[in-house]
């Protein structure tokens, strides 16, 4: 197998569940770096140990040098400090942004054409301080969100409605946080809009745990939640690795799209071998396009606050 996909902070939770994804699906051969290096090396190996189980030839390896991740396609970083209970995602985000310093440089050096796809929180700000620091084209710089916010909010219709998951589709787009907008208009159930199918204060009540899906998860178990976020950026990967052209919510630097300029914000994007591939633009009503500047001018507080 000749491509190569690496996840930096790949020994915790999230990294480790993506590179799992990866492997698992056979889609890349594996780099997991991390500063825990032992740690990093025996997950990777334990991983390596599985394939013949799963069927997959993907190799995998671990440790601390980022020389091996060297001509990666695409990189996930998922390194950064995972938020406890009472800590919101922005609470993060000066330390996160060190971290985000440090990564990208190291990237920029190995991988010079990769496509970056961060998840570290808080999301849309982190996205930003790599896209400045790395210097790549915006195509290259897809932050993951509105997948995982997606996610949540399809589970929730499909618990509601008592219907298969693959029945729904739902489009969650804004900052990946409590300001994030949930779009129940072009939210569907076989090609129905969950409108025309549930009562205003069960959409409403939908909207408002896709929001805090997190902070439901990391009050449970006492720290972010992984399984959904690792499956979700691992989504992203096989549709750029596999050129898919799948439309997906991402966070991407917008210049103009949606009345936004110069951030990164979720809206739908069509993801391919080229990265985004277009930013889709839907047309929203007064009420979703307020609430999405309200989001977007809470992704430009933290930018502002980290000088990105």
């Amino acid at each position: 197998m000749n491509r190569k996909v690496t996840v930096i902070g790949g020994a915790g939770n999230v990294g480790s569940t993506v590179a799992r994804c990866i492997a698992d699906k056979e889609l890349a051969d594996v780099v997991i770096v991390d500063i825990a290096d032992q740690k990093a090396a025996g997950i990777a190996l334990d991983m390596y140990q599985s394939c013949p189980i799963t069927g997959s030839d993907s190799r995998i390896i671990g440790g601390a040098d980022y020389a091996a991740a060297a001509n990666s396609d695409v990189v996930v970083i998922t390194s950064g400090v995972p938020r406890k209970p009472g800590m919101s995602r922005d609470d993060l985000l000066n330390v996160n942004f060190g971290i985000m310093k440090a990564v990208t440089a190291e990237i920029v050096k190995q991988s010079p054409h990769c496509i970056i796809v961060p998840v570290a929180n808080p999301l849309d700000a982190m996205c930003q301080a790599v896209y400045r620091l790395s210097g790549f084209p915006r195509e290259r710089v897809i932050g993951m969100a509105g997948v995982l916010d997606s996610a949540r909010m399809r589970t929730f219709i499909a618990m509601e409605l008592n219907v298969s998951v693959e029945n729904i589709h739902a489009f969650v787009l804004g900052g990946h946080g409590d300001t994030m907008v949930p779009l129940p208009r072009y939210s569907t159930v076989a090609g129905v809009p969950i409108t025309e199918l549930l009562p205003p204060d069960r959409i409403k009540a939908i909207c408002d745990r896709t929001a805090n899906g997190g902070a439901e998860i990391t009050k449970l178990v006492g720290t972010s939640a992984w399984y959904a976020p690792g499956a979700a950026a691992a989504e992203m990967v096989e549709c750029i690795l596999k050129d898919k052209k799948k439309i997906h919510p991402c966070s991407v630097f917008l210049q103009g799209e949606y009345g936004i300029k110069d951030l990164f914000v979720g809206v739908p994007v069509k993801l391919g071998a080229k990265g985004c591939e277009q930013i889709i633009e839907i047309r929203l009503t007064p009420e979703e396009d307020a609430a999405l500047r309200k989001s977007a001018g809470a992704v430009k507080e933290l930018t502002d606050v980290i000088g990105v």
